[in-house]
């Protein structure tokens, strides 16, 4: 072959090639990927969108504070990732911006479990481009965006992509026991980061137990005077820890454990007991037998005025009453208790335990809250719009969905156990019951990651 003929074949080859692979840029392709948790939809191209030290940042539409706060600290994550500088200012030309972001509006002011959580993002050679109908749309797609990077001997990249994604349960939380052991703020915040980058958006604040009250009432202060060992959380810690998550699109839920492990609310208050004091904050962990007295109309008194502050100062709709592992101890023991129970035709402890919280449903629905509480507070005249929290099983979850009750999952996601990841990952919410209607599942919410308090330090508890 002479050296024009060798050129000629050599063009038409190349040429051939080329065009091959323009048309195959165009065509899905197979890919591994780190993205935690999987999109519901996600097909990844041929091609990459590189990143430089040019990488700009433009938002077509809807933008306020939050978004903007969210796309800043994205940027500086992928800084900190890549050691390159970026333009902090919003890009001027959307069409020139290697990320593009499209937010319709600014979706709930306060966190919500109805919060519309979807996204799309399209990942060309030329842009990506993420869009939302909110501003917690738009946080979700960033992490998506960051989860994505890759680098090789060319350089950083984010590979072509088409993502559509939306949550498959709208509660997906975290309880972070400080009752147990007080967690700093500073501990809190970097929880809440790690929150959000694997999408949960409800932080289950765990505040009080038998070994401690974590919160500030400036109404009873004697509740975390005596009963917190100086380990408590101020009204404007509390407020800024809820700004924080809600910066990250994380509804912040309250839990007040009652009417057992209650030991850390009777010590300022030993008159709300079941049993005479002086009460003692527990320094062992276990079951203990303080408890409320449900006889008490002082008692509702009390619990009205509380409510009625922390209603105040916690935005979310929902107040977790705990409910569990009460065993009725002093009850028992009580006889102001039994003849009560007698007199009002209640028959066991638990029928008492239902009595106590219609009372208190009663409370937090006059303040424009809904209930929520451990599965042992499922009976038959617990008012419907109470969320039923299940740490027994899928089985219970499914009895509380039959009865047209809301619920979440914990068990299954003991992650203070240090169970191994592939066992909760094993875990479903809906469970293996195959029996339940349209409508019942509707009523399984999600779930929750519980990190128990009785063994974790701030130093330990990541």
């Amino acid at each position: 072959m002479n050296n024009k003929t060798f050129v000629i074949t050599l063009v038409l080859v190349c040429s051939v090639r080329v065009s091959a692979q323009q048309i195959e840029s165009a065509q899905p392709v197979s890919r591994q990927h780190r993205l935690m948790p999987v999109p519901a939809a996600i097909q990844f191209l041929d091609g990459r969108l590189k990143i430089d030290a040019s990488f700009t940042v433009a938002v077509d539409g809807h933008t306020d504070a939050r978004l903007e706060a969210g796309i800043y600290r994205a940027s500086r994550r992928l800084e900190g990732r890549t050691g390159f500088e970026f333009l902090r200012a919003p890009a001027s030309d959307s069409q020139t911006a290697k990320l593009l972001i499209q937010c319709s509006g600014p979706g709930s002011p306060v966190p919500s479990v109805k919060e519309d959580e979807s996204y799309s993002l399209d990942v060309s050679e030329k842009q990506a481009v993420l869009k939302a109908g909110t501003a917690v749309g738009v946080l979700r797609g960033l992490e998506t965006f960051l989860q994505l990077l890759e680098g090789d001997r060319q350089g950083w990249f984010i590979p072509s992509v088409s993502i559509q994604d939306k949550p498959r349960f709208p509660w997906r939380g975290l309880l972070i026991d400080v009752g147990r052991h007080f967690e700093p703020v500073e501990v809190m915040k970097r929880n809440l980061d790690g929150m959000a980058a694997v999408k949960l958006n409800v932080l289950h604040w765990h505040l009080t137990e038998d070994q401690g009250f974590r919160i500030e009432s400036k109404r009873y202060p004697k509740l975390q005077q005596k009963g917190s060992d100086g380990l408590y959380y101020t009204q404007d810690q509390a407020r800024e820890i809820i700004a924080y998550a809600r910066d990250r699109g994380i509804r912040v839920l309250p839990e007040f454990d009652m009417p057992g492990h209650a030991t850390s609310w009777l010590v300022g208050h030993p008159e709300l007991g079941s049993a005479p004091g002086p009460y003692k904050i527990e320094r062992k962990n276990g079951i203990f037998d303080p408890a409320f007295d449900p006889t008490r109309e002082e008692l509702y008194k009390f619990l009205e005025g509380f409510f009625t502050e922390v209603a105040q100062l916690f935005p979310d709709e929902y107040i977790h009453i705990g409910g569990d592992e009460n065993e009725g101890h002093q009850w028992n023991n009580n006889t102001q208790i039994q003849a009560f129970m007698k007199a009002k035709g209640i028959k066991d402890n638990h029928a008492l335990q239902a009595y106590f919280n219609q009372r208190v449903s009663k409370i937090l629905r006059k303040l424009g809250k809904k209930m929520i509480g451990w599965d042992e507070i499922l009976h038959p005249d617990l008012p419907k719009d109470t969320v039923i929290h299940s740490w027994r099983g899928p089985a219970s979850l499914a009895e509380a969905a039959r009865k047209g009750y809301d619920g979440i999952l914990s068990s299954g996601y003991y992650i203070d156990l240090m169970y191994p990841a592939w066992q909760h990952y094993k875990v479903d919410p809906v469970g293996s019951d195959g029996t339940l209607s349209e409508n019942e599942l509707a009523h399984i919410l999600g779930g929750e990651a519980t990190m128990w308090g009785e063994w974790v330090s701030p130093e330990t508890i990541d």
